[in-house]
């Protein structure tokens, strides 16, 4: 069907709820908009399906979230009886429609004849990732959309190693939702009638208790805050499903001193306090510093509506003021503060490996080399992160210490399998801790950190491009970029970013590396999946700095990233800022964008 016959099917047929029906007679005389709404079915990748909520094949509801789940239900069959009694562990954030949206799953799930065990409140990603492994189930499903904006919610899969599905898995079940050609023809059944017929049951406390009992195994320099238990800290949820599970965790393990933004503090899909509820802006943790100012807090932690990213902001005594921390900043800090305490204390193993991001900070890999562990790459998206602790440390013989992405994810242990902003959360207060021990604050540790491994300059810029406009002209600048790639030698590389010489491209949709020189170009083989990604070595005065370009796989955007690496801070913003002026004014010609 085109998009017109599905409108009329949705807007005109009995099987869809009257506000579905009356939503889309609303935009009848709208076009563009019917377009919008059913030009496709909303695209289902390795992190699942996000969108905007509303009627249409093209946005998150009741119907599509059932078509998706009734192909995923297929994909459990296939595997097994024993697959479909193991069933499905489903739990969902703080987002309008993430209750309703759960027991949609709950139900397709129960009515095909898969077990399901529904978390009996809202709780976040880890906890979500966690309960996979803790209960032995054979996959699950977190409804959340992250760090959207309101209008947005999503379905993500997990697998049995409680990691974000497998691209072969999403691709299995993108296939069995392209068979169903009918949506009509999708069951749900009724969380009640779930339950009595014994499909379904919930989960709760004995979770919460195991995970916190869990994450305190994972606590470092615990004399250090011992020490500083009476610590001054505030947090917010920005009114997301964090506010349990952080506050918990804190208290375990001493932090008697925690204040929290009472406005933040509730649940709220509409999150009416910030612009948007995303811990990588510093104006949503604007509420938490007006509060640290009054109490005279030493850090400011703030969670994602899922509670898997984590933000940060600490005094700084020199001005009196908070500064905010990059995704990047953290990550380092962290990775130097849980590597050095076990190597002064003889517990870091042999083998040791810690993980990190092609778009995150390349001193992640000078610190590692510092203290004897071997750094790896993965592309972006934690769940190649899970997958290199499965292979290596689960499967393999070497031991998983850390791993983040730029984008404010972070992850110690073994038992959760995606970004879990709880632990960090534990782990930042720790090391603030540590800190208040040597008489600095987090601010004194990252300069104390640079010094040492030397400065760096990191940053994204993103454009916004909405709909299937935005979509097309994101594609086609992707494609441009890739074809100039190919046709690159020696001497226009020179001049790709005015003054800054590309050394090399990385093209991950070919899996190759265009390494440039005098003698012309040496091709060379990408070791890892292909991606639609390409990424810019641009040499400097370390060696290591790059831009790179891609989609975004969960927001209608194109990312654009920088690292610059010199021996002075000022050095490396100076040339971080050149580069991205230049960078930034290619991708927005390329974009169409002035």
């Amino acid at each position: 069907m085109n998009f017109r016959d599905q409108y009329d099917l949705w807007s005109k047929d009995v099987y869809f709820d009257e506000v579905t029906r009356s939503e889309l007679l609303s935009v009848e005389n709208d076009e563009k908009e019917i377009e919008e709404r059913f030009y496709r079915e909303l695209e289902f990748g390795t992190g699942g399906l996000r969108g905007i909520i509303g009627a249409g094949t093209n946005r998150i509801n009741r119907y599509t979230v059932a078509k998706a789940t009734a192909a995923l239900a297929g994909y459990i069959k296939s595997a097994g009886e024993d697959a479909a009694r193991r069933g499905v562990v489903i739990s969902y954030d703080s987002r309008n429609f993430s209750p309703e949206f759960a027991a949609v799953a709950a139900g397709t799930l129960a009515a095909e004849g898969v077990s399901v065990m529904l978390s009996d409140m809202l709780r976040p990603v880890p906890l979500l990732s966690f309960a996979i492994r803790y209960y032995g189930a054979f996959t699950g499903i977190m409804i959340t959309a992250s760090h959207n904006p309101p209008k947005y919610n999503g379905y993500k899969v997990y697998g049995e190693d409680g990691g974000q599905m497998t691209p072969e898995a999403a691709e299995e079940i993108l296939s069995r939702r392209e068979q169903i050609s009918d949506i009509r023809n999708v069951r749900v059944m009724a969380v009640d009638e779930a339950r009595e017929a014994g499909m379904l049951r919930y989960f709760g406390e004995d979770l919460d208790e195991a995970y916190t009992d869990m994450l305190t195994e994972l606590v470092i320099d615990r004399p250090a805050i011992e020490r500083h238990s009476d610590m001054s800290i505030v947090y917010t949820p920005i009114h997301g499903s964090g506010n349990r599970p952080v506050r918990r965790i804190l208290k375990r393990v001493g932090f008697s001193n925690v204040h929290v933004v009472p406005e933040q503090e509730m649940p709220d899909g509409n999150f009416p306090t910030v612009s948007g509820p995303n811990p990588e802006d510093p104006n949503a943790l604007k509420m938490a510093v007006e509060l640290a100012g009054r109490v005279g807090a030493e850090l400011v932690i703030g969670t994602d509506p899922d509670c898997d990213r984590v933000g940060v902001s600490v005094i700084d005594r020199q001005t009196g003021m908070y500064k905010s921390l990059s995704g990047n900043q953290i990550g380092l800090l962290l990775l130097d503060y849980i590597l050095g305490y076990k190597k002064s204390t003889g517990i870091l193993p042999e083998k040791s490996f810690a993980v990190t991001t092609i778009v995150s900070s390349r001193l992640a890999g000078v610190i590692c080399a510092h203290y004897g562990v071997e750094m790896q790459e993965t592309l972006t998206g934690f769940k190649f992160i899970g997958e290199r602790i499965r292979i290596d440390d689960e499967e393999g013989d070497k031991h998983f210490q850390f791993g983040f992405e730029e984008s404010y994810g972070y992850l110690s242990g073994r038992n959760v399998r995606d970004k879990d902003a709880v632990v960090a959360a534990m782990l930042i207060a720790g090391m603030a801790a540590q800190s208040m021990d040597r008489g600095q604050t987090l601010i004194d540790r990252l300069e104390d950190l640079f010094r040492r491994f030397g400065y760096g300059a990191e940053e994204s810029v993103s454009f916004t491009l909405e709909g299937k406009e935005g979509t097309e002209r994101i594609k086609s600048a992707m494609d441009f970029f890739r074809e100039e790639a190919c046709k690159m030698d020696g001497n226009n590389a020179k001049g790709l970013f005015g003054k800054y010489g590309t050394t090399a491209i990385r093209d991950y949709q070919s899996s190759k590396r265009y390494a440039f020189s005098g003698n012309g170009v040496a091709v060379s083989d990408i070791d890892l999946p292909k991606s639609d990604v390409i990424l810019y070595e641009i040499g400097g005065e370390k060696g290591l700095d790059w831009a790179c370009i891609r989609p975004s796989g969960t927001e209608p955007k194109l990312k654009v990233y920088f690292g610059v690496y010199a021996e002075s801070g000022e050095k490396a913003a100076e040339t971080l800022d050149g580069i991205k002026q230049s960078v930034v004014r290619r991708v927005a010609e390329r974009l169409n964008i002035r």
